[in-house]
């Protein structure tokens, strides 16, 4: 069994990756894209990939993904608390404030913002792929004086010392990641208690107060959505699909009766799939 994920080493994708699949080979890949597409070709069994951050929202490239590329089945979720800690080379660790260059993921770069203007105002932001990324290039880079923001695992692999942790403006930060499928599969790890369906929803053309009669097939069964977003369904401007999760497994009687009522409506429904979430300590 091969585990795709959104690489290169000692990102955060493959830190989720390692507490859930510790056992199995894992094959980084250098985008989004390449992952869910490995995926899709059955070049590996699972892909984690992220799909939600709490500061800075979706990762659209992955939403985009399962909707207008390939359906592939939410198999789990794993939420990973994202702790962002400034790292250089061990040769440099004196002379942190003589740092010019600071290298991250736009991502982790905009998770720190408040911290590096008070700290770094003159030091230059330079964005790269990865947090990874980074850090491999601050260690394949040792005379020249600069950092990197990514996580404990990075430091780890490439050699580095972390100088300052925690140093995101907001410590109630955890990503989302999504582990995927293109066909059924046994899951290889013990379930939890909390599971979550997640529904992709259009609406029917021109017609008056669609949105709400979805919300209501939900509402008047007691069913709780954690979540609803939109995304342009890419057929012209106003033209718009909803992606709901619903904090319940998929039962017997209610999320199918709420699905028949809205395709009933017009409504075209598409299940992603319902899935355990696990969370990382």
């Amino acid at each position: 069994m091969t585990v795709g994920f959104l690489g290169p080493k000692a990102t955060f994708t493959e830190y989720a990756v390692k507490s859930i699949f510790s056992d199995q080979n894992r094959i980084p890949y250098a985008s989004i894209h390449g992952c869910l597409d490995a995926v899709k070709n059955g070049d590996v069994s699972f892909g984690v990939v992220p799909i939600e951050n709490t500061i800075e929202g979706s990762v659209t490239n992955t939403l985009d993904y399962l909707i207008h590329d390939h359906p592939l089945t939410i198999v789990g979720e794993i939420v990973v608390p994202i702790q962002q800690h400034l790292m250089v080379h061990p040769d440099h660790v004196e002379h942190l404030q003589e740092v010019e260059t600071i290298y991250s993921h736009p991502h982790a770069l905009a998770q720190c913002r408040k911290h590096l203007a008070n700290h770094y105002k003159s030091a230059e932001q330079i964005q790269t792929l990865s947090t990874s990324a980074a850090a491999q290039l601050i260690a394949n880079h040792p005379k020249q004086i600069s950092a990197a923001i990514a996580n404990e695992l990075a430091a780890e692999v490439y050699g580095l010392s972390i100088v300052e942790r925690d140093i995101q403006d907001y410590q109630n930060n955890h990503t989302r990641f999504i582990i995927v499928t293109n066909e059924q599969r046994n899951f290889p790890v013990e379930s939890t208690s909390n599971v979550k369906t997640t529904l992709i929803i259009t609406l029917p053309l021109d017609q008056a107060g669609a949105l709400h009669q979805v919300l209501s097939a939900f509402a008047w069964r007691k069913i709780n959505l954690t979540k609803i977003e939109s995304r342009p369904m890419k057929t012209g401007l106003g033209n718009y699909l909803f992606i709901i999760d619903i904090d319940q497994a998929l039962d017997q009687v209610l999320i199918p009766g709420a699905i028949a009522e809205l395709q009933a409506l017009g409504c075209g429904v598409i299940s992603l799939g319902s899935y355990p979430i696990f969370e990382v300590k």
